[in-house]
């Protein structure tokens, strides 16, 4: 039996795409892109967009997005929730933003000046990217003049948010965004709305996420999407524990060469060696 709280889980595709993937809730999302993109790019409506594109041609790869949506200035955001560690993350960030640009290209017709539009990425990660820089859990990327750290193109931009990094706890949050990551990281583990989150747009993200609130159907995409967060959870861990236990392995049988290869150095036999070391004839006498 799967643990489920009182709220839904926004780490699974199914909490993600409740609470901000649907057009009477993209205030909710507005809000929270507003509170990441800061000030300066604040977005007034979104309209959302397909999630499933195609290059050029036929033969183009398939590009299947979390959520896509269009700014009333016609900017473009990718919303990327990434549960587990993936390799080429970064890589994948970059070619989900290069096929919007592309896809701007006009096809046929009159001549195009490649005025674009702008495009940006937010990387929700359920992980982080590495041990370095513990406390840095919001990483903002732009292309920038690497003399004078200048922006060089302001019309292309990522946002990776390290989820796990995130530590305030709730008398330590200063600032909307604080509250908004406090919440995606909690609200799965939450009995009762916060005092501090008691405002409008969180009410209503509350009474969204509330369990008891999803009818038989939901309920069951819900247990359904638990499951396969957890299993990739289980399968993640049991490989990191089967990758520890072969560095050991390893670990163990190059210290047996070592010790091997010192005894035979001072002439004992090989029989005996064998024994102490657990070593082949063959694996000893190529020492």
């Amino acid at each position: 039996m799967l643990p489920i709280g009182r709220f839904i889980d926004p780490f699974t595709d199914f909490g993600f795409k409740r609470l901000f993937g649907s057009e009477p809730n993209k205030d909710l999302l507005i809000d929270f892109l507003n509170q990441i993109m800061g000030e300066e790019k604040q977005i007034v409506d979104l309209t959302y967009n397909q999630t499933e594109h195609f290059g050029h041609s036929d033969e183009n790869r398939k590009v299947i997005f979390d959520l896509l949506c269009t700014g009333s200035n016609g900017e473009q955001f990718i919303i990327e929730m990434q549960r587990i560690r993936q390799e080429y993350f970064k890589d994948r960030s970059l070619y989900y933003t290069s096929s919007l640009i592309t896809q701007q290209a006009p096809k046929g017709g009159p001549k195009w000046n490649y005025h674009l539009k702008p495009v940006y990425l937010i990387g929700l990660m359920d992980f982080s990217f590495d041990e370095t820089h513990s406390e840095q859990y919001l990483h903002r990327v732009q292309l920038m003049k690497s003399d004078t750290f200048e922006i060089f193109y302001d019309k292309l931009g990522f946002v990776f948010i390290e989820i796990p990094k995130f530590l305030k706890k709730g008398n330590e949050l200063h600032s909307e965004l604080d509250n908004w990551l406090f919440l995606l990281k909690n609200m799965s583990r939450l009995d009762k709305i916060p005092v501090f989150l008691r405002k409008p747009v969180f009410s209503k993200l509350f009474n969204i996420a509330e369990v008891s609130n999803l009818t038989g159907k939901e309920k069951m995409a819900y247990d359904e999407s638990l499951k396969i967060k957890w299993d990739n959870y289980n399968g993640m861990d049991y490989a990191v524990k089967q990758e520890r236990a072969a560095a050991l392995r390893e670990g163990k049988e190059e210290s047996q060469k070592q010790i091997a290869l010192a005894m035979k150095k001072k002439g004992m036999e090989i029989s005996l060696i064998q024994e102490l070391t657990g070593l082949s004839k063959n694996e000893i006498e190529k020492l």
